[in-house]
């Protein structure tokens, strides 16, 4: 429950004109991709009950609704951890006020709090160093094009390569002899040069072969990466368009506990147990599949047997016959990569509090079949680095997933909830029978607990809209009002600690453990 604290009046001060970049989550606008990214620099000068809430028009809500708002101050430390979960006590939020702004912008807060304190780990907070990876995609030129805004969140600034196979688009044929249509060269040129110019360090090249289908494409990405290998690289990438990295430091991290020049294919198993158990012990390319470049030399020098000797239809089950065929090698499985076979709603998995390397899938799906976009919900990242979908739980019955949601549990609260499991909010997978592993996804995303019903066991505010203005990430989360009630609109706005200043051009962007 949202309580009521003190009336808190202020007077409110003087502030900077802030400049407005916004990243709305479910509109795409024709405005530059880098425009949102500023120098944040804390002001030290607050509005805890700010007169003027102009900006809410943009969100295209029915009034009156009803509001509460908190600002948070992040400070980061070497001795916060990002744990499972963070408790804190007393209420984030002050009670809901009912706003009307179909009349006028200004409004009379009565119950505002002073900025919250957060302490967050300061790890991976400098700048990676990725020089020594080389991804790869095969897709099209529009699908491409559509990836930009979530390649930025995570590749520039980082010194990794990316090299696309692309084509015009898949409707091909199955008889034709000329197995793709080829990408108009013009066209290619200014798609890579646009990126080049957002610091994307991106190659885009035509197929090797015009008698490849998408499977021999996806599979021909290990020699066109091994062929533009340099004396620093230590591993290959295959990734989808769109494979999202939730934290570049750590994914550096994890792969620095492998010797590269040993024989080693890195990716995550599905979590779907039937896909599995169907196609087999490999790596799900939506995951990010990662070869060490002594293993990708090996696959390089098998690459016409491997091309002529398979029959498959899906790249990733290509690459891991090559390997099986040509090598001892096994997949060594990474929790922490998704590949995200399971669908509907995915809350569980956003909100379980545990880290994340990649997430899949993402463009689409869901409960409303918008999808997850993670390039803005990812945004606050540029203000408290790793905290994104870091879990804070306030109170008895409050919990706060940034980036996701905010859910309150009417019926015993949090204390009822065993946090150290997922909750099973997605469609159940398709069964196998005679597993021991029930409900399909015990491999990967155990131990689970069953789904809560919303409106009466979970009370859920997902995140609408995020948006960077001058020194400060606002995130605004949204309820549906039930059986005629008015709306719900939570606002958070993330700002660094006073005299803190990082600019993302020269700090990575990231997440730590959890």
């Amino acid at each position: 429950m949202l309580l009521r604290a003190g009336l808190t009046a202020l007077v409110c001060l003087l502030s900077l004109t802030s400049v407005v970049f916004v990243a709305r989550l479910y509109r795409r606008e024709n405005a530059s991709f880098t425009a949102w990214i500023p120098t944040f620099r804390a002001q030290k000068h607050v509005e805890p009950c700010p007169s003027k809430l102009d900006w809410l028009q943009s969100l295209e809500l029915s009034y009156p609704v009803k509001y509460a708002r908190r600002e948070i101050s992040v400070r980061t430390t070497a001795e916060a951890k990002r744990l499972l979960v963070t408790k804190l006590d007393g209420p984030l939020f002050p009670d809901f006020q009912s706003v009307d702004l179909s009349g006028a912008f200004e409004v009379q807060l009565e119950d505002c709090k002073d900025p919250l304190v957060l302490e967050v780990s300061e790890h991976a907070r400098g700048p990676v160093d990725a020089a020594h990876i080389i991804f790869g995609i095969s897709t099209t030129l529009e699908r491409l094009d559509d990836s930009i805004p979530s390649l930025l969140r995570w590749l520039p600034n980082t010194s990794a390569k990316l090299f696309v196979i692309a084509i015009k688009d898949d409707d091909v044929p199955q008889d034709a002899e000329d197995r793709f249509h080829r990408a108009d060269d013009r066209a290619m040129s200014d798609l890579q040069e646009r990126m080049r110019k957002l610091r994307l360090d991106v190659t885009i090249v035509h197929p090797l072969s015009k008698r490849d289908w998408f499977s021999q494409r996806y599979f021909s990405l290990v020699r066109v990466m091994y062929e533009n290998r340099q004396p620093n690289t230590q591993w290959i990438s295959l990734i989808d368009d769109d494979t999202f990295f939730l934290s570049m430091p750590s994914l550096v991290e994890r792969l620095a506990e492998f010797d590269p020049k040993k024989e080693h294919y890195v990716g995550a198993l599905s979590e779907d147990w039937w896909s599995v158990t169907r196609y087999g012990m490999m790596a799900f390319g939506g995951a990010g599949v990662f070869v060490s470049i002594a293993l990708a030399e090996v696959i390089n020098s098998k690459y016409e047997d491997c091309q002529e000797r398979s029959h498959t239809s899906a790249g990733d089950i290509r690459l891991r016959e090559c390997i099986s065929w040509h090598t001892r090698t096994k997949l060594t499985n990474i929790l922490d990569l998704h590949q995200i076979d399971i669908h509907n709603d995915l809350s569980g998995i956003y909100e379980s509090g545990r880290q994340t390397l990649s997430l899949h899938h993402w463009k689409g799906g869901g409960p409303d079949g918008k999808g997850y976009p993670l390039h803005t919900m990812h945004l606050v990242a540029d203000v408290c680095g790793d905290c994104f979908l870091q879990r804070w739980q306030f109170g008895d019955d409050m919990l706060l997933v940034n980036g996701f949601s905010v859910a309150t549990y009417p019926k015993g609260g949090v204390k009822k909830l065993d946090l150290e499991k997922m909750e099973e909010t997605w469609d159940h997978p398709s069964v196998v029978q005679d597993s021991v592993n029930a409900n399909g996804v015990d491999h990967s995303l155990g131990p689970t607990r069953p789904k809560l019903l919303l409106e009466e066991e979970k009370i859920q505010y997902r995140l609408l809209d995020s948006t960077i203005i001058d020194g400060a990430v606002r995130q605004v989360y949204f309820r549906a009002g039930a059986d005629g009630d008015h709306d719900y609109v939570l606002e958070l706005l993330w700002r660094n600690q006073p005299d803190v200043e990082w600019h993302p051009d020269q700090e990575a962007r990231q997440q730590g453990p959890a």
